[in-house]
């Protein structure tokens, strides 16, 4: 996937970045990601960027096992595309298990002919 242009819709990366981050494909989420992106964790609101969160990944800190997209839907305007949704995900982090309902944001721009992720956001739903 990694250097390939696609005209998939901001819904469609929004899942390869899901499936990415569970496969833990540093390359297709180095390809997903813009340069400048910036991820809020779900846990503790952290701002993590793009580089923290690929050596994160390749280094195995954080892991997902389990990520289910319960709905979501897309919106455009003009090159940009906001893909917002429901998740429930587990994973480790840092040698801990960790569980979490969410909601989510996902803020996409199309660069050079492909939707790329800029920012993401995770709000976990209450009681849980």
């Amino acid at each position: 996937m990694a250097g390939q242009k696609t005209n998939s819709g901001a819904l469609e990366r929004d899942r390869q970045f899901f499936a990415a981050l569970l496969a833990q494909d540093v390359p297709a989420l180095s390809d997903l990601l813009a340069d400048d992106f910036v991820l809020i964790d779900v846990l503790q609101g952290g701002e993590i960027p793009r580089a923290g969160l690929l050596e994160a990944m390749t280094q195995g800190i954080v892991r997902f096992e389990r990520i289910e997209v319960l709905e979501s839907r897309e919106r455009r305007y003009g090159s940009v595309a906001v893909v917002t949704g429901r998740t429930q995900m587990e994973g480790q982090g840092g040698g801990q298990a960790w569980s979490a309902r969410s909601r989510y944001t996902h803020v996409f721009v199309e660069q050079d002919g492909r939707w790329r992720l800029v920012a993401a956001q995770g709000t976990r739903i209450a009681g849980d």
